[in-house]
């Protein structure tokens, strides 16, 4: 299961990031697929995207809010909102563990060598601050004079704008060079901290900073794609907690929003089919557990 997952995300991967003629046109994709929104964080300032990112146009919207009804136009973001909620009511987390760019990135630089470390369960509850306010509040309500906003996340914050975007474009263009600030080192700044944070823990800017995994997330016990848990079936063994790569004990927290849903509980750990992969109500995949795997 996990050789299937890391191909899933290589062709997500791949999908989104399709547009390989950027070193010759040295810009960013401006095609037709340029109006479909990726399931996972992946920067619509990235010169191979060929998607845009949901948090930066969700962001785009919000920040355009005063400015549209001043000028009375009227634009409800319907699309956008409307797609962030298909995608998150229908797979939930599975997104982030089966599909994100970023998180994959994470997951390479956690196979190198090292003393690893946990994250503190309190931090997880940041990323619900990022989505609030970077996301939804200081675009609204911090605006210029014209009533425009400014995308806060992607400006300050996103590792993964900068490692998709940021540093391909100054090499691409070099006479945005000049234009570098501090602001540039900040966000550089930002994504060593966060590559070397994954070096040592699992997944941290997914579990403690990711406004699109904290919105996925919200969705995860009533998404159509989840984790079933039986249970009756359930010894409390305790071997789905060694093997998760965020830290949550499935068996006692069925449907968490830190789940990324990345099965590893259910193909790896799990002896006594008590986990099960369940699509719209119907168990899909559970895993039959000889006498010999379950006398071990």
């Amino acid at each position: 299961m996990e050789i299937i997952r890391k191909w899933s995300q290589a062709i997500w991967l791949l999908l989104v990031n399709g547009f390989w003629g950027f070193p010759v046109t040295g810009n960013l994709y401006q095609g037709p697929l340029k109006v479909i929104c990726s399931p996972g964080l992946n920067c619509y300032s990235c010169p191979a995207a060929t998607t845009y990112c949901p948090i930066g146009s969700l962001q785009q919207l919000l920040l355009g809010i005063r400015f549209s009804i001043e000028s009375g136009r009227y634009y409800m973001g319907a699309f956008v909102v409307g797609t962030m909620g298909i995608i998150g009511a229908t797979a939930g987390r599975f997104i982030c563990g089966w599909a994100c760019p970023f998180g994959l990135y994470q997951e390479l630089l956690h196979r190198i060598p090292s003393r690893k470390f946990s994250i503190p369960p309190i931090l997880n509850g940041l990323k619900y601050l990022f989505l609030v306010f970077f996301v939804i509040v200081l675009p609204l309500v911090l605006v210029d004079d014209f009533g425009l906003g400014k995308p806060w996340f992607c400006k300050y914050v996103c590792p993964a704008g900068t490692l998709e975007a940021g540093i391909p474009m100054v090499l691409l263009q070099p006479d945005l060079r000049t234009t570098l600030g501090w602001l540039y080192v900040n966000k550089i700044g930002l994504l060593v901290l966060f590559s070397a944070w994954s070096v040592l823990a699992s997944r941290p800017f997914c579990r403690t900073t990711c406004p699109l995994g904290a919105f996925y997330g919200l969705f995860n016990r009533v998404s159509l794609v989840k984790i079933r848990l039986d249970r009756d079936a359930c010894t409390s063994c305790g071997a789905c907690h060694a093997v998760c790569p965020v830290e949550i004990r499935i068996n006692e927290t069925p449907g968490s929003s830190e789940c990324i849903n990345c099965l590893r509980c259910l193909s790896e750990a799990c002896r006594f089919d008590a986990l099960s992969l369940e699509v719209a109500g119907f168990p899909l995949r559970s895993r039959s557990v000889s006498k010999a795997n379950v006398s071990n």
